[in-house]
């Protein structure tokens, strides 16, 4: 008799297995693809109004710190805002009655991001939905009464940013919020 070899182990896989992973990849992928397609519109909107709250906090951070009145210029058009200071380019203060408006000194626009847009800023009880307002933040902490609505127009998600006027401070609001302007009749 003559001893039989063993059988060799195979090397390499078959074209059916390789095909078969192939197909479970796919199919992982697009149920992570669809999941995270979905949760990247709202994350967006957070993130915008992450970003925009974090620089009314600053600039009413160094409204107080540097006891002068900041500003956040809001442009409905390009969707963009940043912080205006009371400072000319040059170092300087920034003096209304002796500058033009280029000479003084303002941070990078903030874009929002892709899809979210301003709906509309309201400020002390006028409300702005196309062009430039600002809001003020003076050295004793206040702002100007103002809510901006940040919204997904593809999404229909809408979150409101309510800066409060006597302390600067924030409320948040999911969809449309507006606060009524108080009249006499409040302080009976």
């Amino acid at each position: 008799m003559t001893p039989r070899h063993p059988k060799r182990a195979r090397a390499g896989f078959t074209l059916t297995e390789m095909m078969l992973v192939v197909a479970v990849i796919a199919l992982m992928a697009t149920v992570v693809g669809g999941s995270l397609d979905s949760m990247l519109p709202k994350e967006r909107l957070n993130t915008a109004v992450r970003n925009l709250t974090a620089l009314l906090r600053n600039a009413r951070s160094e409204s107080v710190g540097r006891g002068l009145e900041f500003y956040v210029e809001y442009d409905l058009d390009e969707h963009r805002y940043r912080m205006v200071t009371p400072f000319a380019k040059d170092g300087t203060r920034f003096i209304q009655e002796e500058m033009t408006e280029d000479e003084q000194f303002a941070l990078a626009w903030e874009l929002l991001p892709p899809g979210v847009e301003f709906a509309s800023v309201a400020i002390t009880g006028e409300i702005y939905a196309d062009g430039h307002c600002y809001a003020r933040f003076d050295p004793r902490g206040a702002a100007s009464d103002h809510q901006v609505v940040l919204a997904q127009p593809a999404y229909d998600n809408f979150y409101t940013v309510e800066v409060m006027a006597l302390t600067g401070t924030f409320k948040f609001h999911r969809g449309i919020f507006t606060r009524e302007a108080p009249d006499d009749g409040d302080f009976d």
